[in-house]
């Protein structure tokens, strides 16, 4: 919640800076921008071989979902509490344990190939559902980055600086899946079998898996021995179990609507995360290398997106307003992209590069759109959230919100796999269907939000959802 302009926010407010901040905001804040940033590049390097991966298993799309609701599961399970224990313990020693997690669980990933030619199919996708498995239970680093953030941001620069998180999310994926696409490529592997030892496997699946280890051990270290820890009030970490502080954010009316929106968004998107790359594969035609080039487009967008736009029109028409326009734009979007396909072969061709159909310029369109309203929405949900509570809170808003996020993540992918293996344009449609309820919750807090602003000289914060 904001406070209007003229107007102090006390100690205890929401929008209250924290009591303390570390000695140079500055520098920490580009710090952590960094460490998401190389810790989403090693994401981004695996996310265009998975589908591909688990396909080589000769086993059916429905695991594509599965695999990556396993993650989302143990996430969801942990994040909270990875909230809690930065909260009381500090930022820095969980994004240090994270980071360290993921190393071991991408070194882990990329052996799943080897652990099929020994054993065989059950264990190769048992090693993979572990490894990832092990990442989710590591995943709270982007909600204790978020949390630090605020921690050394005043609440009237927070959006802005939230969405340099979201562009450090975009360049990754601009570079991530591009550096992804070259590992995997036979010129890449074969160059690895000649210069790597005999016992290292190197295969399309392998390279670009240890190339994200890599990246997760170089943010380690750069925590390690960079990040300092933010001077701030802490607070006590709470022995509420995981389902009473989801349901004491529901009784909350200040984070309510927000944590339910964080789910339904996160459910729907999932349709895009699990599915895109198979129905790109599947109607384009295309392989990892080309897949991964999509995905490089989406995330110069998301860069553009968060890092530039974000934070001019959040200044301009607030967080809320920004956010009904994010999820409004974002449902289109997922409407309209499986159709792509058909919407470009329905238009005559026009002339330019050989590769640039009507159909792929469709798709891009639509992929362009679904940049924009993703950045919108998810930057001004998490300006919210980081409005709605204490300063000594911010931790575990951020650990619920962001477990609602993985909730929706563990229920998606599996529905959204088996949808598209009965119709692959209804995940997407599914997917536009869900995020219609969330345009109506972020609408209803706004007019909300309005009329108490008509009535007050000072923006109270009770009863805001």
């Amino acid at each position: 919640m904001s406070t209007p302009e003229g107007a102090s926010a006390g100690p205890g407010s929401p929008d209250a800076p924290p009591a303390e901040s570390v000695d140079a905001p500055k520098g920490a804040l580009a710090i952590v921008v960094g460490i998401v940033f190389v810790d989403l590049l090693g994401f981004g390097v695996v996310i265009p071989i998975l589908p591909f991966y688990v396909r080589s298993f000769a086993t059916s799309d429905v695991f594509i979902g599965l695999l990556a609701a396993s993650y989302s599961a143990m996430q969801f399970l942990s994040a909270p509490l990875l909230g809690r224990v930065s909260d009381s313990r500090g930022r820095r020693p969980v994004l240090m344990l994270s980071l360290a997690g993921n190393t071991v669980a991408w070194t882990v990933f990329g052996l799943g190939t080897q652990v099929g030619i020994l054993f065989g199919t059950v264990p190769a996708l048992a090693t993979l559902f572990a490894s990832r498995m092990l990442a989710g239970a590591m995943g709270g680093n982007i909600a204790t980055a978020q949390a630090y953030i605020a921690d050394v941001t005043p609440a009237d620069r927070r959006a802005a600086a939230l969405g340099l998180v979201g562009a450090a999310f975009g360049l990754g994926f601009v570079f991530g899946p591009a550096i992804g696409g070259v590992f995997a490529s036979e010129e890449a592997v074969a160059a690895a079998r000649t210069v790597l030892p005999q016992f290292v496997p190197a295969t399309r699946f392998s390279l670009p898996s240890f190339a994200a280890a890599f990246f997760s051990l170089v943010a380690f270290a750069s925590a390690a021995l960079f990040l300092p820890e933010p001077n701030r009030t802490r607070g006590v970490a709470s022995r509420t179990t995981l389902v009473g502080q989801f349901a004491g954010a529901l009784r909350d009316p200040s984070i309510r609507g927000l944590v339910v929106s964080f789910f339904l968004v996160s459910v729907a998107f999932s349709g895009i995360q699990v599915m895109f790359i198979p129905y790109a594969a599947d109607l384009y035609g295309y392989d990892e290398t080309q897949t991964a080039l999509l995905l490089s487009y989406v995330g110069v967008l998301a860069v553009l997106n968060q890092g530039v736009v974000v934070g001019r029109l959040s200044r301009r028409y607030g967080e809320r307003a920004v956010a009904v326009a994010g999820a409004t734009i974002l449902a289109v979007a997922l409407a309209a992209l499986p159709f792509s396909h058909a919407l470009g072969s329905a238009v005559p061709e026009v002339g330019g590069p050989p590769w640039l159909t009507a159909s792929v310029l469709a798709l891009l369109l639509v992929l362009a759109g679904l940049s924009l309203g993703n950045s919108l929405l998810n930057v001004a949900l998490s300006t919210l959230v980081s409005r709605s509570v204490p300063a000594d809170r911010q931790g575990n808003a951020f650990g619920v919100t962001q477990g609602a996020g993985s909730l929706g993540r563990t229920v998606g992918p599996p529905s959204m796999a088996a949808l598209y293996v009965v119709a692959y344009w209804s995940p997407f449609v599914a997917g536009a269907v869900l995020v219609v309820p969330v345009v109506a919750l972020l609408a209803a807090r706004t007019v909300r939000t309005a009329r108490r602003d008509d009535g007050e000289s000072v923006e109270t914060g009770a009863g805001d959802e």
